[in-house]
């Protein structure tokens, strides 16, 4: 895409008001502009096939077809950067999570309450999903079931070794990709992804629906053990810290880092501080450049580190920041990460026995 060229948004909702607010945030921004809206799935197809759009923004519960039922029929024939707007609730989070799973980039929560000053509070949000958008590379579903993946084999593993994930734009498939694979005897497990307060715990119990180790939202002062993977609420930092002899969860709302919280900053600085070479830093796709200086400072207290490569990222951004700033001990495709991670654990944990 020309960076002298607009970049094209088609806004589909059946709230007339929302599809007002979307136009008005995006025409407020000098690199954007809204070509169409679109009160439903069955306008929305011709429009695209009309205008063309860069980026697609999807509500789901619409008449004549069902937001998700249109995303999973797109993204089979013409794969598209779609970015959602969902409902902050507990069934909206679940129906959110589905979305992105078909291919859906990413998403925007509405307000419950108060929807003009809440949607442009989002203003600056908005519009960074969808320059993200713009730039990512969706894939196309395939028409059959994905297989089963392939489990991982369970190697000896000091109980002081934690693997210490961050992602953001497309990290809900990539995490879920790279947790699969484990064996329940992995090491413990932080991850920090960017996301809202409300939506982390639906995320977390459709992990530990898929994987062979435990997976939960974070707790303050809950022990980290082997076996298990802990998610920030999406509304704290997570910073990883010692009791005794134990890892413990800290859990802080303290003010954005990066412009976030979570921040994966947050939990990579901690990881340094408090396991040293004894953690393994991962960082995935993702918008900005939260978790670049953590990685450092993770790898400089002599932790191994990865960065996911371009090829298999959804948006490259958080990535290249850690490989350019000297980050990332080695950079590797997504599928080939959960081996790899295991097998840095066993490494480290054999040359520590001996």
């Amino acid at each position: 895409m020309s960076s002298a060229r607009k970049i094209k948004v088609l806004c589909v909702d059946d709230s007339a008001l929302i599809r007002d607010l979307l136009s008005e945030i995006i025409g407020s921004q000098p690199d954007m502009e809204v070509v169409a809206v679109a009160s439903d799935p069955i306008m929305a197809r011709d429009l695209i096939k009309q205008h063309n759009p860069d980026v697609l923004t999807l509500d789901v519960e619409m008449p004549r077809m069902d937001g998700l039922d249109f995303l999973e029929r797109l993204m089979r024939l013409r794969p598209m950067p779609v970015l959602m707007v969902s409902s902050l609730t507990q069934a909206g989070s679940e129906v959110t999570l589905r979305a992105l799973e078909l291919g859906a980039l990413d998403f925007v929560a509405k307000p419950s309450i108060g929807i003009r000053r809440g949607m442009m509070g989002y203003t600056e949000e908005i519009a960074e999903k969808i320059r993200a958008a713009a730039h990512s590379h969706p894939r196309q579903r395939p028409r059959k079931p994905e297989t089963a993946p392939v489990r991982l084999k369970a190697p000896m593993i000091s109980s002081e070794k934690l693997l210490i994930i961050g992602a953001s734009t497309g990290g809900t498939e990539a995490i879920r990709q790279v947790l699969e694979p484990l064996p329940a005897s992995s090491p413990g497990i932080l991850i920090t992804q960017h996301m809202p307060g409300g939506f982390t715990r639906s995320f977390a119990e459709r992990l530990d629906r898929l994987s062979q180790i435990a997976v939960k939202e974070a707790q303050e002062g809950e022990r980290v053990l082997p076996g298990h993977a802990y998610i920030a609420p999406g509304d704290q930092h997570l910073r990883l810290a010692r009791s005794g002899a134990n890892y413990v969860v800290r859990l802080d709302d303290g003010p954005p880092v990066n412009r976030h919280r979570p921040s994966v900053d947050v939990l990579f600085h901690s990881a340094a501080q408090q396991a040293g070479r004894n953690a393994i830093g991962v960082i995935l796709t993702g918008m900005g450049k939260d978790g670049a200086a953590g990685l450092l400072e993770m790898r400089q207290a002599g932790a191994p580190t990865i960065a996911q490569d371009e090829a298999s990222c959804v948006v490259f951004g958080m990535p290249r920041e850690a490989i350019a700033l000297g980050g990332a001990c080695e950079v590797m495709a997504l599928e080939e990460i959960p081996a790899r991670m295991m097998a840095l654990a066993a490494a480290s944990g054999r040359a520590q026995r001996v």
